[in-house]
């Protein structure tokens, strides 16, 4: 057996340390640099996201002979008139919610007071001004509105949006030309990128069609039980399943809340046994075997993603934080060297039986 001089090992290992050292100082400089820019890297991200999801209905058209301009623009013309009846109809929903959140925030108050009253009555002494430091039901309304406030900020911006994908888009499929003039020898890394891309583009369009049944699902459950807003609530099931446990815990709180004021305990616990239900069969039977047992990440990891991206991308960075630390694990995942990161990131796995 031959072991390397002292000398030799200590270098090896000081490299390994001044390589991590390098990376986390450009990680640091990456996230500084983000979070600087946040509005523009917001858009330039929902860009990349729809021009991937898009990117497959454009090559189906060009495989149909159809000219790249022609269906790049389709697809344009296609999303710029369902984001005028989204956003017309959210718009509506949001200005109307808006006006009567102080009266929900009221209403919420005097149930809450209520409350406190019976369980008084029942010898449980509970000082109101203790639920009010700790505890402020109202204020979850209060961050929907500013969710929906955030979503109406980027749909003000959707042209630039668009425009971008345009191009991305157009370049799509010459960009494997291009790095085959570019680099030399380079067929092994165009097939990895290609796996990469599929890996991506598959999550990402399964993810979204899974969010918006739920989206669907949850918006017919509101109308039939008659509780306000339905369309809005149905958004926010939408956009929160991307948050994988958290995110459709915390859409469902906002419409439970709204129901127990309109109709009382009976009307929440329907509205809380349909998004129950709903998400039981979606997320815990359907979405594992279309996207396997293996795809998805792990419960901390999901809540540190959505503190971190939240904090460098804003609001539109806690709705993009689980989809962006997924394309990450499929990155890592990729490549021997950093497929343990994207094991650690993933979900619990059963170890290895030994031969």
């Amino acid at each position: 057996m031959v072991i390397g001089k002292p000398e030799e090992l200590g270098s090896v290992g000081e490299s390994r340390a001044v390589r991590w050292l390098l990376g986390g100082a450009a990680f640091v400089v990456l996230v500084a640099g983000a979070r600087a820019s946040a509005d523009i890297v917001v858009l330039f991200l929902l860009s990349v996201i729809l021009a991937v999801l898009f990117a497959g209905p454009m090559s189906w058209m060009e495989s149909r002979g159809m000219p790249r301009w022609l269906a790049v623009s389709l697809i344009m013309i296609l999303l710029l008139l369902v984001t005028f009846a989204f956003g017309t109809v959210i718009g509506a929903s949001v200005i109307d919610f808006t006006g009567s959140l102080p009266f929900y925030q009221e209403r919420l108050q005097e149930e809450v007071g209520g409350l406190l009253a019976w369980l008084q009555g029942h010898g449980i002494v509970i000082s109101r001004d203790i639920v009010a430091e700790n505890f402020d039901p109202a204020a979850i309304l209060t961050i929907a509105g500013r969710i929906f406030t955030g979503i109406g900020d980027v749909l003000g911006r959707i042209g630039l949006i668009l425009l971008i994908m345009t191009f991305i888009l157009l370049e799509w499929s010459g960009f494997a030309d291009k790095i085959r003039v570019a680099f030399a020898h380079s067929e092994g890394h165009l097939h990895r990128l290609g796996e990469i891309s599929r890996n991506i583009k598959r999550y990402l369009m399964l993810k979204t069609l899974i969010s918006l049944a739920t989206g669907v699902l949850v918006t017919v459950w509101l109308l039939i039980l008659g509780v306000d807003f339905p369309v809005l609530w149905g958004t926010l099931a939408f956009l929160l399943n991307y948050i994988p446990n958290l995110g459709s815990l915390i859409a469902a709180v906002p419409a439970i809340l709204l129901s127990f004021l309109q109709m009382g305990f009976g009307g929440a616990f329907l509205t809380a046994l349909g998004y129950l239900v709903i998400n039981t069969i979606l997320a815990n039977l359907i979405e594992p075997r279309v996207m396997g047992e293996g795809v998805g990440l792990s419960t901390l990891i999901v809540f540190l993603s959505l503190v971190f991206w939240g904090w460098v991308l804003g609001p539109i960075g806690m709705l993009l934080s689980v989809p962006l630390t997924m394309i990450f694990r499929i990155l890592l995942d990729s490549m021997d060297e950093t497929r343990w990161l994207a094991v650690l990131l993933g979900p619990r796995t059963e170890p290895a039986l030994p031969d």
